[in-house]
């Protein structure tokens, strides 16, 4: 492991540094997940908020309130893309790209001004519809918010990645009431590999970011999932067939996510809120006829995860939110990929449940197992992170009987792409934050101002 305390330690130095670095973590674990519940209950109030402006908009006239709820989605997104282009321009998009190249000291890191600029450009662009994810800029809070306090009491760079992989994980953690899904994503997405100290700080930093986070927003999972009994033999070769079509269609989703952003680049010359506002527009224009399909998607997990969509609807709906989800993106605000990759994962999987037992009479099988899984098994496609998938899905699902049908079918969607050579999302996302690729959602750097310098 990099480290700069050097070979030649006192004794008891070692020991010493290490219940530091524990400590720390729980620290910053403890701000992390503070700063990240009260992220998503603004996240819900922004919710409450939009559907109420909806309904109000449905009480005139119909070309009214399509203009009324079309302009104030796209202000609202236009003022989070003009914060983040005028203060924070790393806040963009996900930040894990951003975590990672930091983690590898391939950029410096960010300004902690990214940290109220995240906060509020999150709650306005996903307050205002778009299709992006929560975990994002709780990841990306979370790291800052480990590095400020790194700084603040004097550490090494050593300790300071340490923990900055920590408050990422602990951000995850929060963001998706998920303890051991935000540890592992720490080692098997940031880092790529076991090293202790980073796994001993993430896992402390998970705990304390948990232990602060419910008692904001309460010990439940996030999502409700109806008793699934343990998948009988005759299916176990379905689920393997439902990971390779997830497979497939992740990398569809990665080619249609980074072709909407190389035709983002090509409008560079247009200012990045008017894109916004532009986006946030269109955005608001769904919400006033289809108030369910926008935003981060929870709700239509949910809907999934209970078999309450129809096979006539689910095509439909997945092929929005699959628009709506790169077209969000691109809009140069923040916003993660995670929360709507599970939407998608969900339907994709109740879509093949419902047609395997429409193919298959005999076979006893329940359409809302297929959906659970296909959450793990799109997310693994997509990022090729299976242990992150699988535990993350069970955690939000509290469904322990889909376990080996999830790692059949991870495996499949793992395999997949990889024989296709396709690369993981977060790889190509971090290579456009390397090239600064002018224009684009992540590379803009207009009034970035200084930033620290990453310590040797």
């Amino acid at each position: 492991m990099n480290d700069d305390r050097g070979d030649a330690a006192p004794p008891g130095a070692s020991e010493r540094s290490l219940v530091a670095l524990a400590v720390l973590a729980l620290a910053v674990g403890a701000a992390a997940g503070l700063a990240g519940a009260v992220f998503r209950l603004a996240l819900e109030q922004a919710d409450h908020l939009r559907d109420a402006l909806i309904l109000r908009a449905h009480a005139g006239t119909r070309a009214i309130g399509v203009l009324f709820v079309a302009t104030t989605t796209a202000a609202a997104t236009a003022v989070a893309a003009w914060l983040v282009r005028r203060y924070a321009p790393h806040a963009s998009g996900s930040g894990i790209p951003h975590v990672e190249a930091v983690l590898n000291q391939e950029i410096p890191q960010a300004p902690f001004r990214l940290i109220p600029v995240k906060f509020v450009g999150g709650v306005l662009a996903m307050g205002s519809g778009l299709a992006l994810g929560r975990e994002g800029p709780s990841v990306q809070m979370g790291a800052s918010i480990a590095h400020l306090l790194g700084q603040v009491f004097r550490r090494g760079w050593a300790d300071c990645r340490e923990l900055l992989a920590a408050g990422a994980g602990a951000g995850l953690a929060t963001a998706f009431n998920a303890p051991i899904a935000g540890a592992v994503f720490v080692l098997e997405e940031l880092v790529r590999r076991f090293e202790t100290r980073i796994a001993i700080a993430a896992l402390g930093a998970s705990a304390s970011a948990i232990a602060v986070g419910r008692l904001l927003l309460g010990d439940a999972p996030d999502f409700h999932v109806g008793t699934l009994d343990y998948p009988s033999p005759a299916t176990r070769p379905l689920y393997f067939a439902l990971g390779a079509v997830a497979g497939l269609v992740a990398i569809a989703y990665n080619r249609a996510l980074l072709g909407t952003l190389a035709v983002a680049d090509r409008m560079s010359r247009w200012p990045v809120e008017l894109r916004a506002g532009l986006i946030g527009a269109a955005v608001g224009t769904l919400a006033w006829f289809a108030p369910p399909l926008v935003g981060g998607g929870d709700p239509i997990t949910q809907r999934a995860l209970a078999g309450m969509e129809t096979l006539g609807m689910l095509p439909l709906v997945f092929l929005i939110r699959f628009g709506l989800g790169a077209l969000s993106y691109v809009a140069g605000t923040p916003g993660g990929l995670f929360a709507p990759m599970l939407v998608l994962g969900a339907q994709l999987g109740l879509g093949v449940g419902v047609l395997c037992r429409l193919a298959f009479p005999h076979v006893d099988l329940q359409p809302e197992g297929f959906a659970v899984v296909g959450m793990a098994a799109f997310f693994t496609g997509v990022v090729r992170a299976p242990l992150t998938g699988i535990a993350l899905v069970l955690e939000m699902t509290n469904s322990a009987t889909m376990l080996l049908p999830m790692l059949g079918a991870c495996f499949m969607a793992m395999l997949v792409p990889t024989l296709l050579r396709d690369a993981p999302v977060y790889d190509s996302l971090r290579e456009r934050t390397l090239r600064g690729t002018s224009g684009g959602a992540h590379g803009d750097r207009r009034g970035a101002g200084p930033r620290l310098q990453t310590p040797p």
